[in-house]
């Protein structure tokens, strides 16, 4: 059976990728990197890197990246605030779950981002925790995040499932040990998704399995 469900965030919960997609593009241009949505899926979706290696590989300094980077921080916080709806689906299925699992975010979204994106989805009431990219060392890939999930409140790797939309999530929740499901969207659906417990095209499709490992006793 299980005791908790550990839900990314940006692609699972909400469609953000594309809003992170195009502030870092806007960012690179200024160091003649052209960041193309093949190379965004390869870099970050699927191998978990920075798209920023890219400007490093250039030779441009470190401290011009570092203000590269807070200029794409403020233009995707610009992006978000003009609103950022849940995606179809993932209310009901939180409300259908709520109550008879424990449920946690854990994201590799920065925490401003984070609380720009659940200013108005109502979405954070049906959560008992949530880990931003604050909250542990090393990010997805690394199994660190989904590790500070189960340690920090003692819940069991066999009891646990993770829910993912991308290549580089599956990798962190079998490196840690731990089941998941994925949810592909356009940006991601051609990752390598072997391992996965099981891949859906929805998230209502995902939550019928949810369901069937709650009343399950395996």
């Amino acid at each position: 059976m299980l005791e908790a469900i550990l839900w990314d965030n940006d692609g699972v919960l909400v469609d953000t990728e594309r809003l992170y997609f195009e502030s870092t593009k806007e960012s690179l241009l200024e160091t003649g990197v052209e960041l193309t949505e093949d190379l965004f899926k390869t870099i970050s979706l699927k191998e978990g890197r920075s798209c920023f290696d890219l400007a490093a590989e250039r030779g441009i300094p470190a401290k011009k990246i570092s203000i590269l980077r807070q200029k794409r921080n403020l233009l995707y916080s610009n992006l978000l605030r003009s609103g950022v709806r849940p995606i179809d689906g993932v209310e009901h299925t939180l409300r259908t779950l709520r109550g008879r699992v424990s449920m946690g975010v854990v994201t590799s979204s920065r925490r401003e981002h984070f609380d720009i994106i659940h200013a108005a989805t109502e979405l954070l009431p049906y959560f008992d925790f949530v880990l931003t990219r604050e909250d542990y060392e090393h990010s997805k890939p690394d199994p660190d995040p989904f590790l500070t999930a189960i340690g920090t409140n003692g819940f069991k790797k066999e009891r646990c499932i993770v829910v993912e939309d991308s290549e580089r999530g599956l990798r962190s929740a079998a490196a840690a040990g731990l089941r998941c499901i994925v949810i592909p969207n356009r940006l991601t659906m051609d990752g390598d998704f072997s391992g996965a417990y099981g891949i859906y095209t929805t998230i209502r499709e995902a939550s019928d399995e949810l369901l069937r490992l709650l009343d399950s006793d395996t």
